[in-house]
């Protein structure tokens, strides 16, 4: 849920005294310009904004957002973010991450995420590379990739963010591409103005260790417009397909949220008085 007030807002209203340190040409740099004209858009108070970070290139995103911010540890991005939320529902929260913060060491907490359903927003900034380690294979690093670890070509199969995600049951699934700007911006605005977990991922070269800045255009293609993004079979069918790579939204569904759900208890455990409580808390003593 955002938080927007009557106030002009402009994209240099979320732009921190910090300037980025990323390599020149990064892809990160788009996400974070897109960001900004998301939020701009959106006219969110930045008091009430929080963006959340992993480990990694993406890592530094919050130290540029002019929000509140939370650097956490390695894959730890959405246990913090889901934290934040359930404490102030009304908070916009925003998780931002690396395809190998959030696929591989964090890999293990999208799938609850997803399930859960908190209405908060994740950006996967994904370049197939580990960028600020000096550019080992990751999660999502295509089979015969040659880096410092895998000097012979790498032998694994890549994961597929997009298929995890349905699988996994998150409400809102879209990839956007750094290089697009525009379009980006309307996907990240509209995976904010969801209600429930909205996964983006997004295609963001690494200029310096990978550099796709060639071979990811021609391979591009918009989600075609009869695509039923209520159907998550049809979902399925798009995001495994891999003759091109599709932009746009794959799936979306309104469903109750984590927060809903707790503000429920809540309810049900005020309605049922002291007495119940002390009963339970006898029960387990």
């Amino acid at each position: 849920m955002s938080t927007a007030v009557d106030a002009k807002y402009t994209p240099q209203s979320y732009k921190t005294d910090e300037h980025p340190i990323w390599c020149p040409g990064c892809g990160d740099f788009g996400v974070l310009a897109s960001l900004y004209n998301s939020l701009a858009g959106l006219k969110i108070d930045p008091k009430n904004l929080v963006v959340v970070s992993g480990i990694g290139c993406s890592g530094r995103t919050p130290g540029f957002v002019k929000s509140f911010g939370f650097h956490a540890v390695h894959g730890r991005v959405l246990p913090v973010a889901l934290g934040v939320k359930v404490a102030n529902p009304e908070l916009t929260v925003i998780g931002a991450g690396g395809d190998g913060d959030g696929f591989a060491i964090g890999g293990g907490h999208i799938a609850h995420a997803a399930r859960r359903n908190p209405d908060l927003t994740y950006l996967i900034m994904d370049n197939s590379t580990y960028g600020l380690t000096k550019g080992q294979y990751s999660p999502t690093s295509p089979v015969g990739y040659k880096a410092g670890s895998t000097p012979y070509g790498n032998i694994e199969r890549p994961l597929n963010p997009l298929a995890m995600l349905i699988a996994y049951g998150a409400t809102f699934i879209a990839q956007g591409y750094s290089g697009k700007p525009k379009e980006l911006t309307d996907l990240i605005t509209r995976s904010i103005r969801h209600k429930g977990f909205a996964f983006v991922n997004i295609i963001s070269p690494c200029i310096t260790f990978y550099n796709t800045y060639k071979v990811i255009p021609p391979r591009l293609a918009e989600v075609p417009r009869d695509h039923d993004t209520s159907s998550r079979p049809k979902a399925f069918e798009l995001a495994l397909q891999d003759d091109h790579i599709t932009l746009g939204v794959f799936y979306e569904a309104r469903l109750p949220t984590f927060e809903e759900g707790v503000a429920d208890v809540i309810r049900h455990a005020q309605a049922a008085g002291p007495s119940r409580l002390e009963q339970i808390f006898a029960e387990f003593s």
